[in-house]
């Protein structure tokens, strides 16, 4: 994305259940090819109104894919080669917080990264990076769904802190207190490092976090029934929907750069000396730090 964007781009990562929002036009399903390796699935391509979307389904469709064997890099490089310039993250987690009931929707600004069986740079080794992880998320993003949740009367939290375990196992039940006494909203299983390479790949990023039970800490999680946390998951597939049906084209609206240098990440994040750089690297990059690379 350069300086005077022409336009953007909204991509969605999520379920099934998010991208087949009424209106959709003129959609296509299409392989984007990565040097990091095979991204979830193809990506659809599609137009709501004069908004252009690009969905990637996070494990599959079908869902044949594990938390940690999600090709995060290659998902985000997709995105970024597809024209992406704004990405809505959606996913299903469990609450850490009595007054976060099943339902409830929390705009996650903050994260906490507990995963460690995962690729968590498009950098290294001939070419060193460090991007500010300070703030997360673009603020201009979450502005934006919370005015959209606000008009459709969904219940939602603007802020929060999502926990980022490996998985596939769910926490212990010490686990659970350990991530509430540090002060943690959500827990979930994908948000991290998907953040981290949107960052890095100067692309606005926001995740949408849907409470689909408590976590194993409450009283009542034993008491959950797998068809109350499908019943939960449809309505809250639903409310998403919406949701992003909604806020596509006012994210897409704006034109200009990105007020909080989501889009100019790497300014000053490249450590490397130029003759120093791995050009094997440079060229897996282009997509991702064309931008400052190739100028």
């Amino acid at each position: 994305m350069t300086e005077s964007a022409d336009k953007r781009v909204v991509g969605i990562i999520g379920g099934s259940g998010v991208y087949d929002i009424e209106g959709l036009e003129d959609t296509r399903w299409e392989a984007v090819e990565s040097p990091f390796g095979a991204p979830s699935d193809e990506l659809l391509f599609g137009r709501l109104g004069e908004t252009e979307l690009v969905f990637l389904p996070r494990h599959g469709r079908g869902h044949p894919i594990p938390p940690s064997g999600i090709n995060f890099r290659a998902n985000i490089d997709a995105m970024k080669r597809a024209g992406v310039t704004d990405i809505v993250s959606v996913g299903a987690v469990g609450s850490l917080k009595e007054n976060l009931p099943p339902g409830t929707f929390v705009l996650v600004d903050q994260y906490i990264d507990r995963t460690f069986a995962r690729e968590k740079s498009f950098f290294g080794q001939g070419l060193v990076a460090h991007v500010s992880m300070a703030d997360p998320a673009c603020l201009r993003l979450l502005d934006i769904l919370a005015g959209v949740l606000d008009l459709q009367g969904v219940p939602y939290q603007a802020g929060g802190t999502y926990l980022a375990m490996e998985g596939p196992q769910f926490s212990t039940r010490a686990e659970s207190e350990l991530y509430r006494s540090w002060g943690c909203d959500v827990i979930g299983m994908t948000a991290m490092p998907e953040a981290k390479l949107a960052r890095e790949a100067e692309l606005c990023y926001a995740g949408v976090s849907m409470v689909t039970d408590f976590d194993c800490w409450h009283d009542d999680h034993d008491a959950v029934t797998v068809d109350a946390i499908i019943a939960t998951l449809l309505a809250n597939a639903d409310k998403g929907r919406a949701l992003m049906k909604e806020a596509a084209p006012l994210i897409a609206a704006r034109q200009d750069i990105c007020p909080h240098g989501c889009d100019r990440a790497l300014d000053n994040a490249l450590i490397t000396a130029p003759d120093a750089r791995d050009p094997a690297l440079i060229a897996r990059l282009d997509a991702v730090a064309g931008r400052v690379l190739m100028r």
